[in-house]
């Protein structure tokens, strides 16, 4: 029987600061510098340090940069989910400014009360992070404090309007209620009632309590008193159903306002499938401008979800390379009504 020979494992060396720079001819610092993308390094200096850093096999260790006082590359973003297409639009929107720059994403998802409880109270990106977007998750006084204590920048995208100066990047849901309702009152209809969502644990949504606020200001001033509403879980199914419960009634609006495209989504396919007549015996109308939409004909109001994540992290990286220098309090990004075949004046 042969005896194996062990080969005694050779460890690989590592590779730092200083063999980049030596490899350079520059200091330690501009090293530092040209990886981190701050100013003070001239651009062929920095192509150079890139080079050689990417020659020598050179990472940055996120934890000995946050030791040593530095940064950790990474900014958290936070988001109810990941599944429905404004969250997954406005992530693509701040990872594509990320990538540009070499900052990682790190990706918190709070789908329910327990995990933002969860989350809030133990601040698991706590020293992992350089900075935070939060992408309208609804925050209660204890949250908004414990995000404070975090101690680094925080940028929102939707939601409430935070408080304290954090910077806010989103849309005004009031007024696209109002733009969606307004279209339909103008072309002659008032009989409309609202397809609303509503969140199952009883959690109250920025968006929806504003665009809850648009419709009934824009059917009070047209004198409408009692305005039919039937609230539903957020999402298509949520949608379907809520046409059902409509078409379920003795008497059929002439249209319907709808929270969400995903909604107005589902409200279509029931009219769809009852072979109700879009828009010759009832109108729909939704908001977002969901990719579906068009495809559907559906009349919506559109806002620029992508450019809200884009902004929220170009908010963050401003602040990580002034050192927290001032950002815009508030950013509102304008909404506008795209008139497509699902309205139609009342026959």
């Amino acid at each position: 029987m042969r005896e194996e020979q062990m080969v005694p494992m050779i460890p690989r060396q590592t590779v730092n600061m200083t063999d980049v720079a030596q490899r350079c001819g520059v200091s330690i610092a501009s090293v530092s510098r040209a990886l981190r993308g701050e100013p003070g390094v001239s651009p062929a200096t920095r192509d150079r340090i890139m080079s050689a850093a990417r020659e020598l096999a050179y990472v940055v260790s996120p934890e000995a940069s946050r030791l040593s006082g530095g940064s950790t590359g990474r900014v958290g973003v936070v988001v109810p989910r990941i599944d429905a297409w404004f969250y997954a639009t406005v992530l693509a929107g701040v990872a594509g400014e990320f990538d540009a720059v070499g900052v990682d994403l790190v990706l918190c998802t709070l789908p329910d009360s327990s995990a933002r409880h969860r989350f809030f109270e133990a601040l698991p990106l706590r020293r992992k992070v350089d900075a935070v977007i939060i992408v309208s998750v609804p925050l209660s006084a204890r949250e908004r404090t414990r995000l404070d204590q975090l101690g680094v920048p925080t940028v929102q995208v939707g939601g409430h309007h935070p408080t304290g100066g954090r910077p806010w990047v989103g849309i005004d849901d009031e007024l696209a209620a109002s733009q969606a309702v307004g279209h339909l009152l103008r072309i002659g209809h008032r009989d409309i009632a609202m397809i609303q969502a509503v969140d199952q644990e009883g959690t109250a949504w920025a968006a929806d309590e504003a665009r809850i606020r648009g419709f009934h200001d824009q059917m009070t001033a047209a004198g409408v008193a009692e305005p039919t509403v039937v609230r539903v879980p957020w999402g298509i199914d949520g949608g379907a159903h809520g046409m059902e419960t409509l078409l379920s009634r003795s008497r059929l609006p002439s249209a319907v306002f709808c929270h969400s495209d995903e909604i107005a989504l589902g409200a279509l396919r029931t009219l769809r499938k009852a072979g109700v007549a879009v828009p010759q015996q009832i109108s729909v109308i939704g908001v977002d401008d969901h990719p579906s939409a068009e495809l559907s004909e559906l009349t919506t109001v559109a806002q620029p979800v992508r450019e809200q994540g884009r902004l929220a992290a170009v908010s963050v990286l401003g602040a990580l390379q002034d050192d927290g220098g001032a950002m815009p309090a508030r950013t509102t990004l304008p909404t506008r009504l795209v008139i497509r075949n699902s309205t139609a004046p009342p026959h």
